[in-house]
């Protein structure tokens, strides 16, 4: 009897990586962050602008806040490769959330492989945040025939763990 095989569509991969730092006023902090986000992530860094107006942080609606980048392909994995050794490789259960996706803070940029203190930059941290799928995913986001991804089909927090402890040899506690 021939070996069955595994089916290629249950296999997980990275949607993408969304890199995020919060600075919370605009100008030079700003800037400061959007170039070293640019640096460790090596591609382009948008900004991000409040949603509210909060007086007490002298916030208003649109004000330029922070920045992101989104990595998508083997340069995600590369990163995350990265940020998961900044965190020697330790998560919590608590970091998945019900779809497998996962998120950690690296606290210090200094942490990450291959990064130097740079005394004009200061010391600033960043999230990651780990958006997973299985092959098969596109059908709800194409434009013609979109369908529905069947409950066997989605994945679960376990699925997260797994992943993250095989692929990259992640502890989770």
């Amino acid at each position: 009897m021939a070996e069955k095989k595994e089916n290629p569509m249950r296999e997980i991969i990275i949607d993408k990586v969304t890199v995020n730092m919060g600075v919370g006023e605009p100008g030079e902090p700003l800037e400061k962050a959007k170039k070293l986000l640019e640096t460790l992530s090596e591609s382009t860094a948008v900004e991000t602008k409040a949603r509210d107006r909060n007086p007490t942080f002298k916030l208003r609606k649109g004000l330029p806040i922070g920045v992101k980048t989104t990595l998508r392909g083997e340069g995600a994995a590369d990163f995350l490769a990265k940020a998961l050794a900044a965190k020697k490789k330790i998560l919590k259960e608590s970091n998945f959330d019900s779809r497998g996706n996962f998120s950690f803070g690296v606290r210090e940029y200094i942490d990450f492989p291959g990064a130097k203190y740079d005394p004009t930059i200061g010391m600033l941290g960043f999230d990651v945040c780990v958006t997973l799928i299985r092959r098969g995913e596109r059908v709800k986001r194409r434009i013609l025939k979109t369908s529905k991804v069947g409950n066997a089909h989605l994945l679960k927090k376990e699925d997260g763990i797994e992943f993250a402890k095989s692929r990259f040899d992640v502890t989770v506690e």
